[in-house]
């Protein structure tokens, strides 16, 4: 596996990466278990906090260095970036401030004695993680499993080694002990053996159906517990009663933000027919006023796709949906760049006889749907085989809450785009995974809840 650096915007190789060795595995897993059975003989919490927080310290202190970093990995703008920079910093100081309180134990009703769970570490994570967020989601599981007392073990994607090596050195700053957090360059096949060494405990992975499934075979046939974090093929319902003036500010955002490599970004917008042709004209208005360029520029909307084959892969979907009987509204020019540019595209009329219907597309592609009520949107919003998040805009709010809660998916926002915070669990249901992270669910993830029990005399 060939982990190196090639810009996005200009497809240039800015630095190669060596592989790492069986050796180094060793050594890693070695230093892990170690650090793992201190933790648990020691109690560091208050240190591991202090450490934490100072690691958010550093990454708001050197914002600007660790953004490029992720720009240049994978192409997103650099003002995303660096609001990536500042949210994995939130999440640190979250996890730092909130652990005693997670830690605390549970007391148990029953009226055969005392009882209680204490939360405790149960050793070293495997974390298998994407390119399209390479730090917010490597924070997501470190700060809560550093805290618990889990070490963590990190496989990056192969495009963004330059993340993956500038996170490991970041926490090295902090003055973290080795084997907390180690980042190695490795294959699917290396990947397998660390997941089946006794001394893993858990395994967790965000990417691709494919991905998922391999990850979570291999958890099971070794026994261990894992989270996932995959798809998602998000509906963003309009209702009768929307305010096209609040709407507006959100569409573009819903849709083109990390040029449409979300999970959870808006994909199918499900519109009723009282406003379907206002809305596909906004929508279409919102697209041709989203400009593609230098990702580093401040004045770009659409940032370029991750890699050639990315953007090779959004534009065969097109052909296929279009090729199947969708209409095109908007877009699918090609862009005369050597950047891995897709221009913003709308299609409508898509069929459930369409192979697009029910597949994701990780781009800058919004497909509308026409329904002619409520009911019909919500029908078709569940007629997926993913549940990862989902969009309700309305007037009436706790009439949008109530139809977001029929919606088989794992979050639901109600009058925006998606949005992560790290007091908010992130997760799915369906095809888009099982388990949760960040927010107190996030830090349970891979803790023993240890019962103590105590009968009566």
């Amino acid at each position: 596996m060939a982990y190196k650096t090639t810009y996005p915007y200009t497809n240039e190789v800015l630095k190669t990466y060596e592989d790492s060795s069986d050796l180094q595995v060793e050594e890693t897993l070695k230093a892990g278990h170690e650090l793992y059975k201190k933790w648990r003989r020691e109690d560091l919490l208050d240190e591991r906090r202090d450490q934490l927080h100072l690691v958010a310290d550093i990454l708001r202190r050197d914002a600007d260095k660790f953004a490029e970093i992720m720009t240049k990995d994978m192409g997103k703008l650099f003002a995303e970036s660096k609001g990536e920079v500042e949210l994995s910093a939130d999440i640190a100081d979250y996890y730092a401030d909130k652990a005693e309180e997670f830690l605390q134990p549970v007391d148990l009703e029953t009226d055969a004695g005392d009882a209680y769970y204490v939360k405790q570490a149960t050793g070293i994570i495997m974390a298998v993680e994407p390119w399209n967020f390479p730090f917010y989601q490597v924070m997501r599981i470190f700060a809560p499993n550093f805290m618990v007392g889990n070490p963590v073990i990190l496989k990056h994607a192969s495009i963004c080694p330059g993340s993956a090596q500038a996170f490991q050195d970041l926490v090295h700053e902090a003055g973290i002990e080795a084997g907390a957090f180690t980042n190695l360059f490795i294959n699917y096949d290396q990947v397998s053996d660390i997941i089946a060494d006794p001394r893993v405990q858990g395994v967790c992975l965000t990417g691709s159906e494919r991905g998922g499934a391999s990850i979570a075979e291999e958890a099971g046939k070794n026994l261990k517990k894992s989270t996932l974090e995959l798809g998602g093929n998000d509906a963003f319902i309009v209702l009768d009663d929307i305010d096209f003036d609040q709407l507006q500010g959100t569409l573009g955002f819903a849709r083109l933000f990390n040029a449409g490599q979300v999970c959870t970004s808006s994909k199918r917008f499900i519109v009723t027919e009282k406003n379907y042709d206002r809305f596909v004209d906004m929508l279409t208005e919102s697209f041709k006023n989203s400009p593609w360029g230098d990702p580093m520029d401040p004045e770009t909307v659409v940032a370029p796709l991750s890699s050639p084959g990315a953007k090779e892969d959004v534009l065969k979907q097109i052909d296929i949906a279009l090729a199947n009987g969708a209409t095109l509204v908007y877009g699918n020019e090609p862009i005369d760049h050597e950047g891995n540019f897709v221009m913003p595209t709308i299609l409508t009329d898509i069929t459930k006889n369409n192979p697009i219907y029910d597949t994701e597309i990780f781009g800058p592609v919004a497909l509308v749907y026409k329904v002619k009520d409520e009911a019909e949107a919500i029908e078709v919003a569940n007629d997926s085989k993913y549940g990862l998040g989902n969009t309700v805009f309305g007037s009436d709010i706790e009439h949008a809450k109530a139809v977001g809660e029929q919606i088989e998916t794992g979050m639901t926002f109600i009058n925006s785009g998606w949005t992560s915070l790290p007091e908010l669990p992130f997760g799915g249901v369906k095809n888009s995974g099982y388990g949760r992270e960040l927010s107190e669910l996030g830090f349970d993830a891979f803790v023993n809840e240890h019962l103590i029990f105590t009968p009566k005399n």
